[in-house]
């Protein structure tokens, strides 16, 4: 044992000396290093023995050693360790627990409450009544920079009662790059902590762990394990008995740990927007903040509630009393500008979150990546597989690998977000070229389903466009409530798609995607889709795409004549139906004219509407699509009715319903149809008959949500029978229509 002990001071001795040369202090070593401060102490003044290869490598790497300097090192930590012996790896087997340690004041290892912590009161409240009962385990997780550490000190500094025993604290490092310390190691400290003689302690980490369960068998600790990166990692750590109480914190979610000790999970999300602001004036002072409120606001925006990018920030104005929030807020809203100033020296948002990723599998790491280039808000399993090109059930899987670490969030059943850091962050690493061409494509065909079954029957809009990447799957659509809940869904992304595709000048995806919402366009035509549909326009011909021109022209001008600007309308479907005669497109002529119909007839040109739905009627039964045949009728019996044509309105209107009658949907042009026959009837004295058939449209619109037909059906009904009920749903149905989608 002589030559142990001398290899232990000649270690210590060394180490001193080396630090002293580098111009260090211990708390600058032991950070470098990835040690505590407490654990360089000892080995400084001989009261630890040598330390392992892997903390030797890192003192050495962190004094900027050479490799004899190293391998001197090495030496003397190698001639202080203790050799193996039978008593070891466990206590004398007649030694109780307390015998082995001597009896020491309650240790406390935790670091100093954090300043400048503010809120967090339900998270607090929920961390008491998470460590209440027996033997309990509370998991605190969420994404890196949401103030997990912060949270979990200011509490154990100030609220746990009853553990009189002592706090035990460790970090684990599972997120740094300094390295993780072996669980032998943190035993060690924490053994040292409760009084074991340093000879005393086993040298294997289930001895360790062992002797530390059984001393805190009966006592009260309060063990705290910060940033955890498995399960694993924490099990060798917990204490035993029924009266210690553990948090670990994490930003993984650690599922296994909440199955094998029934740990109890608190998940913390960013700050709301008056904690973040305040958390601003706790290191600008008040003064500042609330001189500039509107900008304090923005700042936290701008960070998410992140509460280190909102650190970084104040600290990045605490040095500039003459800098103004409004200018760190215009500074920040440059989005290729934002992440770089959200990081200080080797902290901030970009190096949390690179530690994060670096700590999942490669091909989860290359989905994050592939998602950075998604053009929305919200992405589901089967975008997540265009970007990424694999198949849905991988995608689906490393969505979840990645919401486990808190890389995004499950806003809804398979649908996950990005918060707009994170999002910053991903878009900022490499990525295939293609990838968004992918996503692109991914919503072309999807919404081409989609049409498919809100619409049966009706003719594809175009043809796939040049160089089509086609999805590994693509959602099927059981019915046309699924498909009418898709769009629902999916609209404000349909819409960021083709923003994106038109940035990018791919301009054939541009006016695609546009044109596969003609579904939600005529559902919710008051909705503001002008812009879009100019958007579209300018695409189709910047792709030199007549047919596509020709499509967009004729719901540009549906539109504008739906919101009474009808001159406008006139120039766009004229130009619509010059353009698909031009290129022989029977279809899109027809089609246009039927609209053009509409246009005339809103300026009471009711004999040139008339004409114009009658040549489409032709066209489309020379084609033969009963489809169009069926608009065109629905349309000319709208118009003969309005201009008192009772009987041949009936007749029209009864003509087209015979068309391909599918009791098993119902559609826009049969509602409409049902409604122009009942007005008929009405107008021509059956007043029974009418009613039922207005009733009959109101329900088919009801049932479908066509919100524009119910309102219209409705409408009709009251003014042939007011009635209360019928008010009512009148009445409701303009509610969900005028209600943004």
């Amino acid at each position: 044992m002589a030559s142990s002990a001398s290899g232990v001071r000649s270690c210590g001795a060394l180490l001193h000396g080396l630090r002293r040369r580098a111009g260090l202090s211990q708390e600058d070593l032991a950070h470098a290093a990835g040690v505590s401060v407490r654990t360089l102490s000892y080995l400084e003044q001989g009261r630890s023995r040598g330390p392992q290869r892997r903390t030797v490598q890192a003192l050495a790497k962190a004094l900027g050693l050479d490799a004899a300097g190293a391998r001197e090192l090495e030496e003397a930590a190698r001639l202080g360790r203790p050799r193996p012996g039978r008593a070891v790896d466990a206590p004398p087997p007649a030694a109780a627990p307390h015998a082995v340690a001597a009896a020491v004041a309650a240790p406390d290892l935790l670091p100093r409450a954090p300043r400048g912590f503010h809120g967090r009161a339900p998270e607090l409240a929920a961390l008491t009544r998470a460590t209440a009962g027996e033997a309990p385990a509370c998991l605190v997780v969420g994404p890196a920079g949401v103030g997990k550490t912060a949270l979990v000190l200011h509490w154990a500094r100030h609220d746990p009662a009853g553990l009189t025993d002592g706090r035990l604290y460790a970090d684990l490092r599972g997120f740094s790059d300094t390295g993780e310390p072996a669980a032998v190691e943190v035993l060690c400290e924490f053994l040292l902590a409760l009084g074991v003689p340093r000879e005393r302690i086993p040298e294997s980490q289930n001895g360790a762990a062992a002797l530390f369960r059984s001393l805190a068998a009966d006592r009260q600790f309060l063990v705290v394990l910060d940033n955890a990166r498995d399960s694993e990692q924490v099990r060798p750590l917990l204490p035993g008995g029924d009266r210690c109480v553990t948090v670990v914190t994490s930003r993984h979610r650690l599922h296994g740990l909440i199955v094998t000790d029934t740990a109890r999970p608190l998940a913390v999300d960013v700050l709301a927007p008056q904690d973040a602001t305040a958390l601003l004036a706790m290191t600008l002072g008040a003064d500042r903040v609330d001189a500039e409120p509107d900008a304090a606001l923005r700042l936290a925006e701008l960070c998410g509630g992140l509460p280190l990018a909102l650190r970084v920030v104040a600290a990045r104005l605490a040095g500039r009393a003459d800098r103004t929030l409004a200018a760190m807020a215009a500074e920040l809203s440059d989005h290729t500008r934002r992440l770089s100033l959200l990081d200080l020296e080797d902290t901030g948002v970009r190096a949390a979150l690179h530690l994060t990723l670096r700590q999942l599998p490669e091909h989860v790491s290359r989905l994050f990546a592939h998602l950075g280039r998604h053009p929305g808000t919200h992405v589901d399993r089967y975008a997540a597989a265009a970007l990424a090109a694999t198949d849905p059930a991988t995608a689906d899987a490393a969505l979840e690998r990645l919401a486990s670490a808190h890389l995004l969030t499950e806003t809804a059943p398979g649908r996950w977000q990005m918060h707009d850091l994170v999002r910053l962050y991903a878009r900022g690493l490499d990525a295939h070229p293609d990838t968004l061409t992918r996503v692109l494509d991914h919503y072309i065909a999807t919404a081409t389903g989609a049409v498919a079954a809100a619409e049966p029957g009706n003719e594809d809009c175009f043809s796939l466009p040049a160089g089509f990447l086609p999805p590994a799957a693509v959602r099927e659509f059981r019915d046309r409530a699924a498909a009418v809940a898709w769009y629902a869904t999916e609209r404000h992304d349909l819409t960021l798609a083709a923003t994106a595709a038109h940035t990018a000048h791919l301009y054939d995806r541009t006016w695609r995607i546009v044109m596969t919402m003609w579904p939600l366009i005529v559902w919710r035509v008051h909705d503001g889709w002008v812009p879009l549909l100019e958007t579209a326009l300018a695409a189709a011909r910047a792709d030199a795409d007549q047919h596509g021109e020709a499509r967009v022209l004729n719901v540009l001008g549906w539109v504008l004549t739906e919101e009474g600007r009808t001159p406008q309308a006139l120039v766009h479907l004229e130009a619509a139906t010059a353009l698909a005669a031009r290129a022989g497109d029977a279809m899109a002529e027809a089609n246009a004219l039927i609209v053009l119909a509409m246009a005339q007839a809103s300026l009471g040109n009711l004999s040139d509407a008339a004409q114009g739905c009658e040549r489409a009627v032709e066209l489309a039964c020379t084609a033969g699509d009963r489809t169009i045949e069926k608009l065109a009728l629905q349309h000319l019996a709208r118009h003969l009715a309005d201009a008192g044509n009772w009987h041949q309105a009936l007749a029209t209107a009864t003509q087209a319903l015979a068309i391909d009658h599918r009791s098993y949907t119902a559609d826009g042009p049969r509602i409409m149809l049902l409604m122009i026959k009942g007005e008929a009837l009405l107008a021509l004295g059956n007043q029974a008959e009418g009613v039922k058939q207005l009733d009959q449209a109101a329900r088919e619109a009801e049932s479908a949500g066509y919100e524009d037909g119910a309102v219209r059906a409705l409408g009709a009904l009251l003014r042939a029978t007011p009635d209360t009920e019928v008010q009512a749903r009148y009445d409701a149905a303009h509610a969900r229509l005028t209600t943004p989608g």
